[in-house]
């Protein structure tokens, strides 16, 4: 015999002589209630109805409510269903202008085609007699956007959880994919709020006093490159450089020497993310930058007693230098911004270098090209440097372009040789270009004044917040080393001293650099603020 067993719900005895409307209306709340529970860990979803029925009444009894709410909900924001459609009307009405109103919402809900579904006319008339004032509906606003966050993040956990333990799913996909998802999570969640002028002019004025008190106007990390640092006043905090050369230009070569200028030298904390070459090989080029040994030897082994004398003398120095060294293969965005984080957070970090960009990925997202790609790459990089507010130095590939163009100006890197995306140009707040005529067999300028033996131009080709110019360096190719190039810089001494036709000195202002006797910068002239145009 078939045995039926009736739901505990159902064997009330005074719910069966319920009439029919009201089973189904009980019926209706049940299913409501149902739905509150998350059947995946046996908890009822985050959710604040209540707050969220305040939160509509109240943009119905005060017209300047929404402008408080409106950056911080969505429809989805609010868990019931009814409010969720009750609000995106309220939003139509508020984004076309009209009046809104207990009225006018019932009225476009019923043009939606939803006002029955919320509950009819009756159903808007609680919500809008649910508040008195519209007071508090920020506070209630923010609640409601919180259990909103929080349901995503169930989902999410929910979502990773179920991938992990399906086999059919590559494990690397499924972390790249979730690093990308709660990456979309907290940007969509991270508002920045204004900030009024008078505490941000002060801001601005100790920085000037900070320049003030330093001789040269140095206010951000310096290179080591004198003329370069004369020209950006360091590498400025939240500030991203994208530094881009053809091959054989030297951009590793630079990069190293700016990591031993500020790490070992000055001491200043700094990272590298080398998606090129591993970390010995990147230690084995820092050597011999430092020590001055030829890679060749250290490569081979045949070191004579000269080259050991200088590691001797050179390396613990190099040893006691604050680098860390990153060689993730194919490092993604994430996994970049969260590395990069914990280095500022627990070792004080104050300067990011990636070489290079177009090494990068941005797994667990889908893109119609690479240039897009490389677009947010890039985009997240400048986004790196304003949330941890150091400078962000990523080298990057140049295409072709150049190697087809011919003579001297030709070879000259431009912007748009830039690789793979116009982005970079736009998001970095300077780009340099490394090049070394001597490469192409130009071994003097045209008029005979310069020589490039041994030499390279670091072009500063955009520069938000100033100067744009070439600077001439030493190359020593053996060492993969820049070194400031004491011809070009006369007999002038760095920061600290007089610099013949820099602004700060207020002399010779038609050239940026200094010598009477030489100057391989002619075609550099001042235009507004400390530099002109190439």
């Amino acid at each position: 015999m078939d045995v039926t067993v009736i739901p505990p719900t159902f064997a009330s005895t005074n719910l069966c002589n319920k009439k029919e409307s009201d089973m189904s209306e009980y019926r209706r709340n049940s299913k409501r209630e149902q739905q509150t529970f998350d059947a995946t860990y046996g908890h009822l979803q985050p959710q604040a109805v209540e707050l969220e029925k305040a939160v509509l009444g109240a943009l119905m009894i005060d017209k300047d409510a929404y402008v408080e709410v409106c950056d911080k909900l969505s429809p989805d924001s609010f868990y019931e269903p009814r409010n969720q459609m009750v609000y995106d009307a309220i939003r139509q009405l508020c984004l076309d202008e009209n009046p809104v109103d207990m009225l006018t919402v019932t009225d476009k809900l019923g043009k939606m085609g939803k006002l029955e579904e919320v509950g009819g006319p009756g159903y808007i008339a609680e919500l809008s007699s649910t508040v008195a004032t519209s007071a508090n509906i920020e506070y209630h606003a923010n609640i409601v956007a919180e259990k909103y966050l929080a349901r995503q993040m169930i989902h999410y956990v929910s979502m990773v959880g179920k991938k992990v333990y399906d086999e059919s799913y590559d494990i690397k996909d499924v972390v790249q994919e979730a690093e990308s998802t709660l990456f979309e999570l907290s940007q969509k969640n991270m508002k920045k709020d204004y900030s009024v002028l008078s505490p941000i002019v002060d801001k601005a004025m100790d920085q000037v006093k900070i320049a003030h008190s330093n001789q040269g106007g140095l206010t951000g990390i310096s290179s080591g490159i004198y003329l370069l640092d004369e020209m950006t006043c360091g590498w400025q905090n939240s500030d991203l450089v994208i530094i881009a050369g053809r091959p054989a230009m030297g951009k590793t070569a630079f990069a190293l020497s700016l990591a031993k200028n500020i790490s070992a030298d000055q001491k200043i904390p700094m990272a590298i993310f080398s998606l090129e070459m591993s970390d010995v090989q990147l230690t084995n080029r820092l050597i011999s930058n430092a020590c001055s040994v030829e890679g060749k030897k250290l490569m081979s082994g045949q070191l004579d007693s000269s080259d050991w004398l200088r590691l001797d003398k050179k390396l613990d120095k190099l040893k006691d230098a604050p680098l860390y060294i990153d060689d993730t293969e194919g490092l993604s965005v994430m996994e970049l911004r969260t590395k990069a984080r914990r280095l500022v957070r627990e070792h004080g970090v104050k300067l990011i270098m990636i070489d290079y960009l177009q090494l990068m990925t941005a797994n667990g997202m889908r893109y119609n090209s690479r240039q897009e790609e490389v677009s947010l790459i890039s985009r997240s990089l400048k986004g790196l440097a304003k949330e941890l507010n150091v400078p962000v130095l990523a080298l990057s590939q140049l295409n072709r372009g150049v190697e087809s163009r011919e003579g001297a100006e030709g070879k000259r890197p431009h912007l748009s040789d830039l690789r793979e995306s116009g982005a970079i140009e736009q998001d970095a707040d300077m780009v340099i270009f490394l090049h070394r005529p001597e490469y192409y067999g130009i071994l003097a300028s045209s008029d005979g004044q310069i020589e490039y033996k041994d030499k390279a131009e670091v072009i500063i080709s955009k520069h938000r917040k100033g100067a744009t110019g070439i600077i001439l360096t030493k190359f020593l190719g053996q060492y993969t080393r820049f070194e400031n190039d004491e011809e070009s810089m006369g007999n002038n001494p760095p920061f600290g001293g007089e610099i013949r036709g820099s602004l700060l000195n207020g002399e010779n202002d038609n050239m940026i650099f200094s010598s009477d006797e030489y100057d391989p910068f002619k075609l550099v002239k001042m235009d507004g603020y400390r530099g002109g145009n190439t």
